[in-house]
Formats: structure tokens, sequence, C-alpha cells
């Protein structure tokens, strides 16, 4: 990290309070976010097991096409935040709807992929024949709301970048509840069964999506922002994600490399490695939220042209994630053994876990750091950086997770496998914000 004086205490309370100010409401939409897919699988489990077979399978598809376009979030949000430090709103708010027609024109897309194809997606993911039509009904219902829920991400990228994520956990609560009514009226109460799930969904996402859209066309208004797409705007919107898009991917292609790894150690460990991936998913929800705090804040200082104030910003939020990091790795230790027997009772299982758990503790504060990081250069708009160092950390992961089942490491072995993926990437981010390079000033990088 670029060497900096440690900021005085005045201007430490001040970074402190944006910090929490944006990070603690990020957290919270965060969470909301995995609660629909519980939502539905509580109401869909009383369906039988076929059904809620068939929701996995579908959810999962759904899960990952959504997850792939997060990039609509991170780049309208490094966008808009150096418009606003430029002090240039009309401009901010031009850009994040560039990000939305894109986010719509890539919704398109993928409707017009999956509904002729969801039987052959559904049945190449290995669904049973009795799973796999409620797995094709809920996938293709649900993908005529792909286009809302990219247009959330897109939207939710616009607010952040104007220094909001109250909004947005309004709107994720408000959608949970929605789509939580909307599935048990639907499914039980019109009695359409998974079908009414998906479109509980469907509704409660294109609802989530009108309300953002009220926001950011009345703050267009306000400003005198235009509406209309434009095609230099989007294409733009386009070229920044793509590095983000190739981050993206090569992280889920790391995530899929240990999940088929652990597969191979057998019944007891991919279990147990299933546990650890879950809280290791919700850990890294709070994480993620200095990380969003961090992409907003950032973004800010640089589009107002001041280097200083942002290598005091990354400087006080690493110290953030290390001391979260710390936190959670010690609650981890803690809970190890009130949290395993919430998931299972087998004494295998959890005896495959407990030493995993550890290395994942240990972790934490690398962790912490990480995703600091990660979210400064995102609001400092070095995607393409981002994107080479992932593709680094997956070339240096991959043969080392491979190695693990024949080498019979177990997976305690596969977990500091994947530490050693989190300390490549730390050190890949550190050595770029020591060098200072992504310290680009003014409304576009």
């Amino acid at each position: 990290m670029t060497q900096a004086p440690a900021p005085p205490k005045a201007a430490r309370r001040r970074h402190d309070r944006e910090i929490v100010a944006l990070a603690v409401p990020a957290f919270g939409a965060l969470v909301a976010e995995p609660l629909f897919v519980m939502a539905d699988s509580a109401i869909v489990g009383h369906l039988g097991t076929a059904q809620l077979a068939g929701l996995g399978v579908a959810s999962a598809l759904l899960t990952t096409a959504v997850s792939v376009f997060v990039f609509l979030a991170y780049a309208t949000t490094a966008t808009v935040a150096r418009r606003v430090g430029a002090g240039d709103l009309p401009s901010a708010i031009r850009q994040g709807m560039d990000g939305i027609w894109l986010a719509l024109s890539l919704g398109a897309a993928v409707i017009a992929v999956l509904l002729p194809t969801a039987p052959g997606i559904v049945e190449l993911f290995g669904a049973s024949d009795t799973a796999a039509p409620y797995a094709i009904t809920y996938l293709r219902i649900s993908s005529l709301g792909i286009p809302a829920m990219l247009v959330v991400l897109a939207a939710t990228g616009v607010l952040r970048g104007l220094q909001d994520t109250k909004t947005p956990l309004y709107v994720a609560v408000g959608g949970f509840v929605a789509n939580a009514a909307l599935n048990v009226g639907l499914v039980y109460g019109a009695d359409l069964g998974i079908a009414g799930s998906a479109w509980g969904t469907v509704v409660a996402q294109c609802s989530m999506a009108a309300a953002y859209l009220v926001v950011v066309v009345r703050g267009a208004r306000r400003h005198g922002a235009s509406l209309r797409p434009d095609a230099a705007g989007i294409r733009a919107s386009a070229q920044a994600g793509v590095p983000l898009l190739v981050r993206t991917l090569s992280l889920r292609a790391v995530l899929m490399i240990a999940t088929a790894v652990a597969a191979r150690l057998g019944d007891a460990d991919i279990a147990a490695h299933q546990i650890i991936l879950s809280l290791w998913s919700l850990l890294a929800f709070a994480l993620d939220a200095i990380a969003i705090a961090g992409q907003a804040i950032i973004g800010r200082y640089l589009g107002a042209g001041d280097a200083q104030g942002a290598r005091q910003a990354c400087r006080r939020m690493v110290e953030w994630g290390v001391a979260v990091g710390v936190l959670l790795g010690v609650l981890v230790v803690i809970s190890r053994p009130v949290f395993l027997p919430l998931f299972t009772s087998d004494s295998v299982v959890k005896g495959a876990a407990l030493p995993a758990l550890v290395i994942v503790a240990i972790s934490q504060p690398v962790c912490g750091i990480v995703y600091v990081l990660d979210g400064v250069l995102m609001g400092a708009g070095d995607g393409p950086y981002l994107a080479w160092a992932m593709l680094l950390t997956l070339a240096a992961f991959a043969p080392v997770a491979l190695l693990v089942p024949v080498l019979d490491g177990g997976l305690t072995a596969l977990w500091a496998a994947m530490t050693l993926m989190m300390t490549v990437r730390l050190l890949t981010l550190w050595l770029r914000t020591r060098s200072g390079r992504w310290l680009v000033t003014g409304a576009t990088r």
C-alpha cells in the first residue's frame, strides 16, 4: 500500500463515520438477498421433495446467471462516485442511467437464451426425472424477472455511488417481505405450486426494480439528466464491466474447483465443505460491506482530485478490515461447538469440519484486507488490474487444490489451499495499492 502518514484523529473519526454510515446498511442489504432463496425453499419445501429438488437446481442456475453480472453494481458505483466527487451530479446520474440501460439489454439477452434452453440446461445439471419438470417450470418463469434483477444491481450501484446505502437496504427488506407474502399467497392460496413461487419472485423483483427506478428518475429530473439511452455511454459501461466480469468468473472458477475437489474426497468431506462454505459466505457479507463503502468513498475522493484523502481512507479501511477479520475469526473459533450441530449430527462430518474451521478462522484477517483492497481498487476503476490479478490467483490455486486428493490431504488441506488463494490475492492487491498507480484523479479515469 502507498505509504502515507497516519491520519490525525479528526480525519480518522471522519473516515470512521463514513465507513459505518455506508457499510452497516450495505451489510443489511447483502444479508437480505440470500433470504429470498431461503424463503422460497421454506415455502416450496412443504410441497414435496421433488419440488424442493427442482427449486434447488433452478435457483442455483439463476443465482449463477445473475451473479455473473454483479459488475453492473461495481462498475456503476465507481463511475458514479467519481462524478459525485467532481461535483457533477447530472453526469453522475446520466452515467448511472447508462448502466441501467445496459442491465436491461443484458437481461433481455439472458431471457432469450434461457427460455428455449431451460430443459437442456436442467438436464446438464443432473436433475432427476421427477425434479426436472419443476426445475424447468421455475427456471422459465423466474427468468422473466432477470432484467429486473439486473436493473436492481445497476441501480444499487448508482445509489452507492451517490453515497446512499440506506435506500438499497429499505428496498431489499421490502422486497423480501413482498416475496415471502406473494409466495405463500400464490403457492398455497392460489394453488399454483412451484409456478406460484416463481411468479412471486418475478413480481417481487420487478417491484424492487420499479422502486429503484422511481428514486433514480426523480434524481435525474431534479438535476436535469437525460433518461434516454446513450449508445456511447452504454458502450463505456460495458467496457468498464468486462474486466470485472473476468474477475468474477475467475473467482467463481476457484469456488467450483474447491467444490469439485471436496466431492472427490468423499461424502463426509463434501458435506463438511458445504457447511464451511456457507459460513465462509456469511462472513464474506460482513467484510464485503466494508468493501462497498470503499468503492463509494474512494471513487468520490479521486473524483474530487484528493489523492491524499483516498490514501488515508484506504489506510483506515484496511485497519477496519483487519479488526473485523480478527473479530470474525474469534467468533468462528468460539461458536464451533454450537455452529456445527445446527447443520449435522454426523460425527464424521463434524470431525472433518472442525480442523478446517480453524483454518477459516485464522484466515479471516487476511480476508478482511483482501475485501477492503478489492473494494478500494474497484472504487478507483482499476478493473483491468483486478482481472489480471484474479486470473493469476486462479492459476496459482488450481494446481495446488487439484493435488489435495492426489496427496490424500483431506478437507483441512483444501481449506489451506483456499487460504493460500486469499494470500495470493492479498499479495497482488497490496503490491498494486503500494505502487500508487490506482490513484488516478478526475471525473473519469
